[in-house]
């Protein structure tokens, strides 16, 4: 069996969480690779929603396997409030939820040095979640970090102290009065007192050697569904550094963040908005400042659903889009959000960048360089409610013609059409199954 693979083909935001739960179905395990509670996956059915920020997608598939990867880092505190929010729909992720030893945690004063360096920037200010996300990454890579699997040491306790006196020290450094500043509501004092009962609670789950897990049910013929976080374009190589995540969220993050081989990856799927949104600072191209940008976040809900921070909103844009497809690999495209689109008389899609009289396809090492200029083609719109129940051939003229012409633009196949936030609202063209 091979590894299939779904990520954001943008700045993140694109609608991950529902195609994984799509998905679903039609695997045996659906396992996160990559990043951290900055994530925020939104599922809605039966007149429910449910955003996750660190649990696998899958979760709501009882005999389904999820898996929560080295490359993810946790936050046992935030971790939990999602368990309890599942708890409450009668869910139990206790049954099905298996943690990677190897992935590292979220310490207290890991979101305190978050927002001590971010407070530090002022006006050059990345527009970081807060969770803590850089912070813990860097004591990843500097090998100073804690992992799942140290907290069944001994020597735990101890190790906890001295990392996070550590972290105080740099605090202190900033002239950061950590006393009076408050994480989720709570002093740091208190939230520390809290995360450490979730660590007791963690300590009851089922902890893995993933890369021995996932390669076994590889070998033994089970179908796994890798699920990414954030999007192609804050992958910390290759995004819009330095307003970028800490993590790669390509499919190369996928071998590294599960330990599978690169020949292992079958069908990558890439998740793209109908349009562009961004949350926090960094340069957006295609981005509208005015009232049908007002429109495209009002009618598409356009809030964080970590941070609730309205979202940047603007047309599509293909250099970024093709850009991303190549990155990855993609095999398929899954269009999304297609339906905030419905009332538009126009459409505008970027096709290349301008700079100095010269035209290009290429997205620029600088894309905050101000002498870029997007360039549009204008697409008439459909001006409808389209209903998905008759399939494609039923949508309205306009919006087929707008979907084959991103398929021109791409050269890959728009497999699904998701025009609205339901599980039902999802026209599928191509039948889902996992790649052997």
């Amino acid at each position: 069996m091979k590894v299939d693979v779904i990520l954001g083909l943008q700045w993140g935001d694109e609608g991950k969480g529902k195609i994984v739960d799509v998905f679903t179905p039609h695997y045996d395990v659906i396992a996160r690779f990559q990043g951290g509670p900055n994530a925020g996956h939104t599922i809605e059915f039966d007149g429910k929603k449910f955003v996750l920020h660190t649990i696998p997608s899958g979760i709501f598939h009882a005999d389904k396997q999820n898996v929560i990867g080295n490359g993810v880092i946790i936050d046992p505190y935030i971790l939990f409030k999602e368990v309890d929010t599942l708890h409450a729909a009668n869910i139990k992720p206790e049954n099905n939820l298996l943690v990677s030893r190897r992935a590292h945690l979220i310490l207290p004063s890991h979101r305190l040095l978050d927002a001590t360096y971010e407070a530090s920037k002022g006006l050059e200010k990345i527009g970081s979640t807060l969770k803590g996300i850089g912070p813990t990454y860097t004591d990843k890579y500097s090998r100073s970090g804690l992992r799942v699997g140290n907290l069944c040491d001994s020597g735990f306790n101890s190790c906890y102290s001295s990392l996070k006196e550590r972290h105080l020290e740099i605090v202190h450094q900033y002239h950061f009065d950590y006393k009076n500043y408050l994480i989720d509501g709570l002093p740091f004092d208190e939230y520390e007192e809290v995360w450490l009962d979730a660590v007791k609670r963690l300590k009851e789950y089922t902890f893995i050697d993933s890369e021995y897990f996932l390669n076994d049910c590889i070998n033994s013929g089970q179908s796994v569904l890798a699920e990414g976080a954030q999007g192609t374009l804050l992958d910390i190589d290759f995004g819009s550094f330095p307003f970028v995540t800490s993590s790669n969220t390509i499919t190369a993050g996928a071998c590294a963040g599960l330990g599978i081989a690169p020949n292992k990856i079958g069908t990558v799927y890439g998740v793209f908005k109908a349009y562009c949104t961004r949350v926090g600072g960094g340069p957006f191209p295609t981005e509208l400042h005015d009232s049908t940008g007002e429109h495209l976040r009002k009618a598409g809900n356009e809030f964080g659903s970590t941070t609730g921070r309205p979202r940047r909103c603007g047309w599509l844009d293909l250099p970024a889009l093709n850009y991303a497809i190549m990155l990855n690999g993609v095999n398929r495209l899954i269009m999304m959000k297609a339906d905030v689109l419905n009332d538009l008389e126009e459409i505008q899609v970027c096709t290349s960048y301008e700079k100095e009289g010269c035209l290009s396809s290429h997205l620029p090492f600088n894309l905050a360089d101000k002498g870029i200029q997007p360039v549009y083609h204008s697409l008439p719109g459909w001006n409808s409610e389209p209903d998905v129940a008759g399939g494609f051939d039923a949508l309205p003229k306009n919006l087929k013609e707008y979907t084959s012409y991103i398929e021109t633009a791409t050269g890959l196949p728009v497999d699904i059409i998701s025009m609205g936030p339901d599980r039902t609202q999802t026209l599928v063209r191509e039948e889902i199954k996992a790649s052997v």
